[in-house]
């Protein structure tokens, strides 16, 4: 069921600020037996017993989950549809999974996406070092695209009339698939390391942002021969005069790092004024495309990013915040700022994954990636566990609910008293009757 901004509680908190953990929310691949109840000293299902490394939601209805995991396997969830439990605990089962995508072993899946434009399809990539095209109803890949090296991350065009997908491997080049011809057109050459992460321009079809590990972040325009539009300098908070945000200002910077580490994650603001990277040196920086500057938003110490894989920050849709924020994907928890002061707003835990607590796991509550669930205020985040968690407002029904509850509680403590006073009552008088029958 759709949950309309009007249900939500406090109307101004559709910010994001109030976002917090839905407990009772599960993702399993095995489901409840029948007339099993989930009771208090129960272990969270997971979706992909390796850990998931990717999840996407489709932006037309916002109903359908992909997920990714370390094992390679793949799976489709339905939203709106689940199991429920006499307690109110809800658990989602795969509309459909694979157990094994890769050719080559069990090599994990590095992102998962939906088709452009239409949800009936989906696109992987993976350490199997291939870009695969899946259908969503058969969860069968109809192309494979070897790209010769682990493929960290790719992105395609929600307003493009190509049908080219980024791809970004161990190769220091941006490579360039088109789903139209079943070809790789060409390679975007400039980086001097592994590639980690690519985005494209949310208004402009030809232009893209990438991350490696030579610390730069370069804009790339698909349309050139000499396709580099130069890199984003983090020393630079001036900018370059005439810059139009696509590198074709009066001149084009060449030199210059975004990041004292690799950059592995880049993301745009929904209307490309602004580009946010992350970077291994522990920072998340933010760009005024309009001249390249860096906008010195300083976001705390607080981050934590140790690992040469893809890690993207979220950014929710403006029409639900009255000041932007970005959501960034921590070891144990999710944190939301404010996108321009960099001021920390609220702080996500992620729960402690109590099934690896016996075990040598690094960092399993690490959270891999986040999605935002179109026409709702929700987010879902995936984990090194294996599961996928959900975050929501709270609504006046859940408010209803704990209240009802405290009451029930207080209720029940009255009782509780009632009963232990009668008790004690009646102990004194037999104690009173028995010491007189001694005398």
């Amino acid at each position: 069921m759709k949950r309309s901004l009007d249900e939500l509680l406090p109307p101004e908190s559709a910010a994001g600020f109030s976002l917090q953990a839905a407990p009772n929310v599960h993702f399993s691949q095995v489901g409840l037996g029948e007339n099993e109840v989930i009771d208090a000293a129960y272990q969270p299902p997971v979706a992909h017993a390796a850990g998931v490394n990717s999840i996407a939601i489709d932006r037309f209805e916002g109903r359908y989950l992909l997920s990714g995991g370390a094992d390679s396997s793949v799976a489709i969830w339905d939203l709106e549809r689940a199991e429920s439990t006499t307690d109110g605990a809800v658990r989602h089962l795969p509309l459909g999974r694979a157990a094994k995508t890769s050719t080559t072993g069990r090599l994990g899946i590095t992102r998962v996406s939906f088709y452009p434009f239409d949800s009936l399809a989906f696109l992987t990539s993976g350490y199997d070092r291939t870009l695969k095209l899946f259908d969503s109803q058969t969860l069968s890949a109809s192309a494979t695209f070897d790209l010769e090296s682990t493929v960290h991350a790719h992105a395609t065009s929600t307003v493009a009339t190509h049908l080219l997908v980024a791809c970004v491997s161990q190769h220091p080049a941006v490579r360039l698939v088109d789903l139209r011809t079943g070809s790789s057109t060409h390679s975007l050459a400039g980086h001097s390391g592994s590639v980690l992460s690519v985005a494209w321009h949310p208004k402009n079809e030809n232009i893209l942002a990438s991350g490696a590990t030579d610390g730069t972040c370069r804009l790339w325009d698909v349309r050139r021969s000499a396709s580099s539009l130069g890199v984003l300098d983090m020393d630079d908070s001036i900018g370059v005069v005439g810059y139009d945000g696509k590198g074709l200002g009066s001149r084009r910077r060449e030199r210059g790092k975004a990041h004292n580490g690799a950059v592995n994650g880049t993301t745009w603001t929904e209307d490309g004024r602004s580009l946010v990277t992350t970077g291994t040196d522990k920072r998340m920086r933010v760009f005024d495309m309009s001249t390249g500057a860096n906008t010195l938003a300083n976001f705390g110490p607080a981050l934590e990013n140790s690992h040469n894989t893809t890690l993207t920050p979220l950014i929710p849709p403006s029409m639900y915040s009255h000041t932007r924020t970005i959501y960034y994907p921590n070891a144990n928890e999710i944190l939301c700022f404010g996108i321009q002061s960099g001021s920390l707003q609220k702080r996500l835990r992620v729960p402690q994954s109590k099934q690896y607590a016996s075990q040598t796991v690094r960092n399993p509550n690490r959270t891999t990636s986040l999605a935002w669930r179109a026409h709702h205020v929700e987010i879902y985040s995936s984990h090194a566990d294996g599961t996928i968690r959900c975050w929501r407002p709270r609504t006046a029904a859940d408010v209803e609910a704990e209240e009802e509850g405290f009451a029930a509680d207080e209720t029940a403590q009255t009782a509780t008293a009632e009963r232990k006073r009668k008790r004690d009552e009646l102990n004194q008088i037999v104690q009173g009757l028995t010491k007189r029958r001694e005398m």
